[in-house]
């Protein structure tokens, strides 16, 4: 099932079992999927981001657009060109009526 939520990231957590309040600051870097975190006391450590390699990650914006991209892309083509063909024809329909058609169709049209 597609539910397209953020992503929690793993190493927060593992770095909070690991020192609790003794983090100054975290950061995701993202180079090499791991949360590093900048303890009181001026050292560093870091955790992975990924309990296990195997896992399924839920499922973004992002890695949806990764994955469908070229489905994505012939719909978009498809309403595209289905929005030319009927911008083409309403064009040519009224190119031709007459004057006194077009007169008659915007008075009746009932946004007016």
């Amino acid at each position: 099932m597609l539910t397209l939520q953020p992503r929690q990231r793993v190493g927060h957590d593992i770095l909070l079992a690991r020192h609790g309040n003794h983090i100054s600051s975290m950061r995701f870097d993202r180079a090499n999927d791991r949360i590093v975190a900048l303890l009181d006391d001026g050292s560093v450590d870091s955790a992975p981001n990924m309990i296990s390699p195997l896992l399924q990650m839920p499922e973004t914006f992002r890695s949806v657009l990764r994955s469908d991209w070229k489905l994505l892309l012939v719909v978009a083509s498809a309403m595209l060109a289905v929005g030319a063909l009927a911008m083409v024809l309403s064009f040519g329909m009224i190119g031709s009526m007459s004057d006194q058609q077009l007169r008659d169709l915007a008075l009746s049209y009932t946004s007016y």
